[in-house]
């Protein structure tokens, strides 16, 4: 991402996850790990995946597949494109761990389906199936 943000050159960046899914989000180990919460954040700011996919967006597609969660929704919701397969399911289960959608979803998220939406993703942890996404707006297309 930031070799495309260097080289308007580079026309078009496709996110796409290797293996049976996207992506099942962040990794629950380093989840609480960190003994100064402020350094922490910092850390994760300093490398903000979302900051770069959302100055990039023009230039992003992401395609996505199996399970997307946390993370693995948030970040691509900053794209300019989003392109699921049917398989494709969304989730945000951070509440169940007593957090809130840290990847920057409460801005991509909020940005494709709304503040009503969001908070019902965000607050029950449901799981959107890729029909519902793109009814919703989640993503731009269901593609096989």
């Amino acid at each position: 991402l930031g070799l495309a943000l260097a080289d308007d050159s580079i026309r078009q960046v496709v996110l796409d996850g290797a293996g049976a899914c996207f992506s099942a989000g962040g990794d629950l180990d380093e989840f609480g790990e960190a003994r100064d919460a402020g350094l922490a954040h910092a850390s994760r700011m300093a490398r903000n995946a979302g900051a770069l996919i959302d100055c990039l967006r023009d230039r992003i597609e992401a395609r996505l597949h199996g399970a997307c969660i946390g993370a693995g929704i948030e970040l691509p919701a900053f794209a300019g494109r989003v392109v699921a397969r049917p398989d494709a399911f969304f989730q945000l289960p951070e509440v169940g761990m007593g957090l809130i959608p840290g990847a920057g979803g409460t801005t991509s998220i909020l940005r494709r389906i709304g503040r009503r939406r969001l908070a019902y993703m965000a607050l029950t942890g449901a799981r959107i199936d890729a029909s519902t996404g793109l009814a919703w707006g989640l993503v731009d297309a269901v593609e096989t």
